[in-house]
């Protein structure tokens, strides 16, 4: 029988990983995924949830050398990277994998720029500390989907511990035991696992900080090894561990096979939307028949969207019972698309604003009343662990049928936004912020990520007015 050791395997390949040999894709899809971080954490810093998470920090943060975004604090890199997470986190306009069912950028960018700002590590170290974090957080758990997610975990809260233990491990450990060191503390953050998600079903809060939760836990592991503790080297594959336990069944291949040549980092879907990656499809398709058919949602009769068997259930029952869970209902989502106003010249995105908006809209509640759900064979077919299909289909009062399939929403990566969009999307957030000038720079330094210096871009968002 063949032995499989995963635990050192993303352990030998964070400690070995020379970030001089990534390809140049690599770099340049690491560069716009870092404008987006920064992105959605100014966004989310400004939401009522993120003052929970400051004065929360305020209580148990101590202070150290790591920046909290658009702030003069600094913390120590473990509530730093808490806190920055959960900026990031929470809107649901964080980066996604979706085979992996999780969020790795926000996760992985706040605990290796926390983490190199307390260590002071250079720019190619930051950047192999980030490859490295988001291939473990997406191996893991594209090893052990989809059962893990139908046992009832959401894997951001079970795998970016994983991946954040990695990043922060890759800057704090060197030398011939570095290895060894790496495992150990992939070993603590499998303790820390939890990320139930019965938020699916009876709303809450809770998904806000639950990547903040599982980032920080893994940074915490790499600062316990760094002090002498130690965790199980087998974590991951042992007969305990994190596989067996979290899931039915798992495959070790998805985390052993062409690591160090097949980055799926490259795989990540940005979003337009803040709203959960899997019905991204269902909310680009009922605003592309908007567009281009000229209706409104005060027209449609009746709806049916075409689903693939993978979100039936948690992502689409009606009438959500809060915003968080509005923002990961489907039938929800594609009324409130219907209902969006729409404006020339500009691409149609659904922001926190809309979903609040929309849940005091009962006319949305009608138009859910009239959706039904189905499973469909092709938009089964068209979909993948890159992309979730639907079909949306509309009766207008009019007599008018009108149906579109969406492969893949915009920012996936069949059709990923370019990079004059990612500095356009960076530029208009941060600008509210920063000059012009600073925007340029951030961009310049994206383009470059050998000379990413984690301590000047802390110095230069302070004063960001939250």
């Amino acid at each position: 029988m063949q032995s499989h050791k995963s635990t050192m395997a993303l352990a030998s390949f964070a400690a070995a990983l020379d970030s001089t040999t990534l390809p140049g894709e690599v770099r340049q899809k690491l560069g716009w995924l870092l404008l987006d971080h920064l992105r959605v954490c100014s966004i989310g810093a400004r939401l009522p949830w993120s003052d929970w998470s400051r004065r929360y920090v305020g209580l148990v943060g101590r202070a150290g050398p790591s920046h909290v975004l658009f702030s003069a604090e600094t913390l120590n890199p473990q509530h730093a990277t808490f806190l920055n997470v959960a900026y990031g986190s929470s809107f649901d306009g964080d980066d996604t994998h979706v085979g992996a069912m999780l969020h790795p950028g926000v996760a992985v960018w706040s605990s290796a720029l926390a983490i190199a700002e307390h260590t002071g590590a250079s720019g190619p170290n930051v950047l192999a500390a980030v490859v490295a974090g988001y291939e473990t957080t997406i191996r893991i758990g594209l090893a052990v989907q989809p059962s893990h997610f139908k046992r009832g975990f959401q894997s951001t809260g079970t795998c970016d511990g994983f991946g954040t233990a990695v990043a922060a491990g890759r800057l704090l450990f060197r030398g011939k035991d570095a290895e060894c060191r790496i495992a150990e503390a992939m070993g603590l953050a499998g303790g820390y696992a939890s990320g139930v998600a019965q938020f699916y079903y009876s709303g809450a809060s809770a998904k806000r900080i639950q990547a903040a939760h599982s980032a920080e836990s893994g940074v915490a592991a790499a600062l316990l090894a760094e002090q002498g503790y130690s965790g199980p080297v087998d974590i991951i594959e042992g007969a305990g561990g994190f596989a067996k336990a979290y899931a039915d069944g798992w495959d070790p291949t998805a985390i052993e096979d062409g690591l160090g040549q097949r980055f799926h980092l490259m795989d990540v879907l940005v979003k337009s939307h803040a709203a959960a990656a899997r019905v991204a499809a269902g909310i680009d398709g009922m605003l592309a028949l908007r567009q281009e058919q000229g209706f409104s949602g005060d027209d449609i009769v009746s709806m049916e969207l075409g689903i693939p068997r993978i979100i039936q259930g948690r992502l689409t029952n009606p009438h959500p019972v809060d915003l968080q869970a509005a923002q990961m209902c489907l039938p929800f989502s594609v009324a409130l698309a219907s209902k969006v106003v729409l404006r020339p010249g500009r691409i149609p995105t659904l922001s926190v604003a809309d979903f609040e908006a929309g849940l005091s809209d009962r006319s949305l509640h009608a138009i859910e009343e009239h959706i039904m759900i189905a499973l469909d064979d092709e938009v089964e077919a068209a979909s993948n662990e890159l992309s979730t299909a639907v079909r949306v289909s509309v009766t207008l009062r009019d007599g008018r049928k009108l149906s579109k399939l969406v492969a893949a929403p915009k920012g996936s990566p069949s059709l990923p936004f370019t990079g004059a969009e990612h500095e356009a999307r960076f530029t208009q957030e941060l600008s509210s912020r920063v000059p012009d000038k600073v925007c340029s720079e951030i961009v310049a330094m994206s383009e470059n990520l050998d000379q990413l210096d984690p301590r000047w871009l802390g110095r230069t968002l302070i004063g960001a007015a939250i």
